[in-house]
């Protein structure tokens, strides 16, 4: 309902409410320390191969097509995607808090009271004008704009809105996040299912090898110059080759279906490259200095931007203690009857009025928020912290992990070497007889282990060329 309201200052009451509001608890901020080495080692490289387009850096066509899939069909960025549109929405509506809040209303309405009230009484002996007695029942008929606002004299509702600001970039990075952990897990389910492939090749010849020298050792049996149990040893690993071959095969579903969660659609084949994955050159890394992390990462700067909004969280509850002002007004048109309500200025009416409102007692709510606030931008704090030292652990870890690697498959590569050699003159000493059949068994799987062991010293390469980018904030961009 608009009345005419006027609303005088209070001197002394505006005192006391804004005496109320500045007793504030003042819990001190925690500073992020940010401070990280100068470089990794000793190298001065400036150059970072995080900063390289995803495009660039992985180099098979079949790779970049299953990343250009997922980037547009994986359901958990698609819901980290929706995530952004609640933040951005939020901005909207922080926005629209410190702007004033106006609205149009209308209505009608009918009303008999008893004679015998006040109002009854009073309505009976009372006329509209000379010789015109109020109608009965009275009706009654409105219409009008109001308006609210509330004076940000604070900032507490700006201060809001950066918050919001901050929550919804912070959001954006974590989404940058998600693509770079996205792409690297693709990349390292790739380069698995290259080196299956590769295991499989290897143990389908090595099945080859074994049938073959199970037909020497039943050549030699028919002529007393090996035994049953010679013959049933060789049998035996022939069978075990066998049944790794279906592990090997059942391991290759398993990773193309990991694949093809993550791209998202339903099993189906992977392409993949047909060149050996024995062969495949790790990319050249440029580490770069371990400050550009800050810029790179995603997880950094979405914990550098949460900092920042736990900071205005705590200005935003800390303005609570502080008196609020707040202007309503309103102006319209009100009658009893439909005909009279558009004559002025009889129908007209208006209002307008300042209130100014401070907690006084019982704040243990308002001081709640404002601690909680506070040991949130303490936890903050840590949080950015302890990402920026995660971030450098990574790089490092990778880094050492790169160089090792390389070592590994060098010494590797040397042993498959002497091993095949070894099998070729294991069956030929055991043909000529200068070698028993356990020396031939044992040669063979020391052959079969060591070239699984070069593939998995080439897939640890891989890896950690995916994850020295991942770790250097690659992909996102």
């Amino acid at each position: 309902m608009l009345r005419k309201k006027y609303y005088i200052p209070v001197t002394t009451f505006i005192i006391i409410l804004s005496l109320a509001g500045c007793k504030t608890s003042n819990l001190a901020q925690k500073e992020a320390n940010t401070t990280v080495p100068e470089s990794y080692s000793t190298s001065k490289d400036t150059v970072n191969s995080g900063i390289m387009n995803w495009k660039d850096y992985f180099v098979d066509t079949h790779l970049n097509s299953l990343i250009e899939t997922a980037l547009q069909n994986n359901q958990e960025l698609n819901i980290t995607l929706q995530e952004i549109e609640i933040s951005k929405n939020e901005i909207r509506a922080r926005k629209g808090e410190y702007l004033p809040f106006i609205g149009l209303k209308g209505g009608a309405g009918v009303e008999k009271v008893g004679r015998y009230t006040s109002q009854g009484a009073n309505d009976a002996n009372t006329e509209i004008k000379p010789g015109v007695e109020t109608p009965e029942p009275l009706q009654d008929y409105m219409v009008g704009a109001y308006a609210t606002w509330e004076i940000d004299i604070w900032n507490k509702l700006h201060n809001a809105k950066k918050s919001a600001i901050s929550n919804y970039l912070a959001t954006v990075e974590g989404k940058n996040f998600m693509i770079t952990n996205l792409i690297s897990e693709i990349a390292n389910s790739y380069y698995e299912l290259l080196a299956l492939d590769n295991q499989l090749v290897i143990v389908k010849n090595n099945i080859e090898i074994q049938e073959n020298a199970l037909k020497i050792v039943k050549l030699q049996k028919e002529s007393a110059r090996a035994t049953e149990l010679a013959v049933k040893r060789f049998e035996a690993q022939v069978f075990d080759t066998k049944g790794l071959e279906f592990e090997i095969q059942q391991k290759i579903i398993e990773t193309e279906n990991r694949i093809n969660f993550l791209v998202g659609r339903f099993p189906q084949k992977v392409e993949r490259s047909n060149d050996s994955f024995i062969d495949i050159v790790p990319n050249t890394i440029h580490e770069g200095i371990p400050s550009q992390l800050l810029e790179n990462r995603p997880d950094v700067k979405q914990a550098e931007l949460e900092l920042a909004a736990a900071k205005l969280d705590i200005k935003v509850a800390k303005a609570r203690f502080y008196p609020s002002l707040g202007i309503s007004a309103g102006i319209g048109l009100r009658a009893f009857d439909s005909k009279y309500l558009f004559t002025t200025p009889e129908s007209l009416l208006y209002s307008i009025a300042g209130d100014l409102v401070a907690p006084l007692i019982n704040r243990n709510a308002i001081k709640a928020t404002y601690n909680t606030a506070n040991a949130k931008q303490i936890q903050a704090v840590y949080n950015y912290e302890k990402t920026i030292l995660n971030a450098y652990v990574e790089v490092a870890n990778q880094l050492a992990k790169i160089e090792n690697m390389k070592n590994i498959y060098q010494l590797k590569s040397k042993q498959v070497e002497a091993l095949n050699q070894s099998v070729t003159i294991s069956n030929d000493l055991f043909r000529s007889a200068r070698a028993d059949y356990m020396e031939v068994l044992l040669t063979q799987r020391d052959a079969l282990e060591s070239k699984f062991d070069l593939v998995e010293a080439k897939i640890q390469q891989m890896n950690a060329m995916v994850s020295i980018y991942h770790a250097l904030g690659g992909g996102w961009n």
